[in-house]
């Protein structure tokens, strides 16, 4: 009776993955026969589960949506990842995040087995989470957008340019993007009628949605790769090329994806493409890299690289000089 309670446990574990599973496929992982899994199937709906069959070759099943939530089962490395995962989002971008991540994890803990609690407790005294600053988004909003992407719904909102110029806007979503400080909405803006990525803490859904659509095919192969460049590149004031003198692999490694993108072009050149609200901050981290470097747009930054040398040259000028006699005159 153990070793089937047991396996049953095991059995709606799998099932709660959210994916469709073959007969075959459920009594290889529990270690029986097709007819086992049937029974057990059959056990399960008895409990009040509610388990869909499917036709096919073996059959197979699903769990669907039920009135109430069943038991949530989570091995191991699943427990400590989802409690690892609500620690550290104290210092995401979500408005009350902090607060119901405690909340879930005081849940958590009281039902994790002790040898469980001791390795969450381990990383929990280990771990430091530093905020992110900047504005926060509320979940609705996270959700309404979520739901417009997974049901090919347009939709509309109130938007707040950078420049404080406010617009209607019409767009088919389809992605929610997260770069660690700020999230995005990346859809087809059907006024533009171009890509667009809009922040989402600067949007407000409007009710009702707008109609179906159908999706189009996305403009890269690998969307985070395609939003990483134009995150870097499109959403900043000032926006520069360089060559770099040196092989892509290191470059990439000095240059944080929010900041540029790095394309190769032989084994010891590659072009960077980097930007900022400011020049000053601009030509500070150029210099900062580490490699030899040549400006190719904008001007401007070439003149505050200019600049930066002067006062750099000045700064080593005013610190080889000798310090001050005793009585506090400089000779």
């Amino acid at each position: 009776m153990l070793e089937t309670s047991a396996r049953l446990l095991r059995l709606l574990g799998l099932l709660q993955t959210h994916r469709d599973w073959s007969g075959a496929e459920l009594a290889d992982r529990l270690g029986v026969s097709p007819r086992t899994v049937r029974r057990d199937v059959d056990k399960l709906r008895l409990l009040g589960y509610p388990i869909d069959a499917f036709s096919g070759v073996g059959g197979g099943y699903r769990l669907a949506a039920g009135a109430s939530l069943p038991p949530l089962l989570l091995d191991d490395e699943e427990a400590v990842a989802v409690a690892v995962g609500l620690r550290t989002a104290a210092g995401g971008a979500v408005t009350g995040i902090a607060e119901t991540s405690v909340r879930a994890l005081a849940k958590l803990d009281q039902v994790l087995p002790s040898r469980l609690r001791r390795q969450v407790a381990a990383l929990g005294s280990a771990l430091v989470t530093i905020p992110v600053p900047g504005p926060t988004v509320a979940p609705s909003t996270l959700t309404a957008i979520a739901s417009a992407v997974r049901d090919h719904v347009r939709l509309r909102f109130d938007y707040v340019a950078r420049d404080g110029a406010e617009s209607v806007r019409d767009a088919e979503p389809y992605r929610l993007v997260h770069d660690g400080r700020r999230w995005y909405l990346f859809a087809w803006d059907t006024g533009r009628e171009d890509w667009r990525r809009f922040r989402v803490d600067r949007l407000s859904p409007r009710v009702p949605t707008g109609p179906r659509f159908v999706p189009r095919r996305l403009p890269a192969e690998d969307p985070a790769d395609y939003l990483s460049a134009g995150a870097a590149w499109g959403r900043y004031r000032h926006r520069a090329v360089l060559t770099m003198y040196g092989p892509a692999r290191d470059v990439v490694e000095e240059v944080p994806p929010s900041l540029g993108v790095v394309e190769p072009v032989d084994d010891d050149t590659c072009v960077l493409y980097i930007g900022s609200d400011s020049l000053d901050h601009l030509a500070v981290w150029v210099a900062a890299f580490g490699f030899e470097f040549e400006v190719r747009e904008p001007p401007e930054l070439v003149e505050h690289l200019r600049t930066l040398t002067a006062r750099m040259q000045r700064a080593v000028r005013r610190g080889g000089s000798p310090g001050p006699r005793e009585d506090g005159r400089r000779p």
